[in-house]
């Protein structure tokens, strides 16, 4: 089941560890507007929705929920270190799989 931008925010926000004030710091907006936000009272801009996305490294489409894909930037590592990234991740599916 995919979710709404509102869920999206604040699942990755959790998952970050952030709570909404200091989510609200690092993107430069208000409490209140990262409340709204989460509570789907009011939508990001376009400008923001970017913003949102590239701060948590997800693709626009993931946020918005028209993809069930999360996308991880391997960008500042190494070809090793990508490569050391994918196979924890490949080692992760198989082992769901099981």
């Amino acid at each position: 089941m995919q979710h709404t931008l509102s869920e999206n925010i604040k699942e990755l926000r959790l998952q970050n560890g952030l709570n909404q004030v200091k989510f609200a710091k690092k993107i430069h907006i208000t409490k209140q507007c990262a409340s709204n936000w989460e509570n789907g009272n009011v939508m990001p801009s376009i400008d923001m929705l970017v913003k949102v996305a590239d701060f948590f490294k997800v693709s626009t489409d993931y946020l918005l929920g028209r993809s069930n894909q999360d996308v991880l930037s391997l960008e500042g590592l190494t070809n090793e270190q990508s490569a050391h990234i994918r196979m924890l991740v490949s080692d992760l599916l198989v082992a769901n799989n099981n």
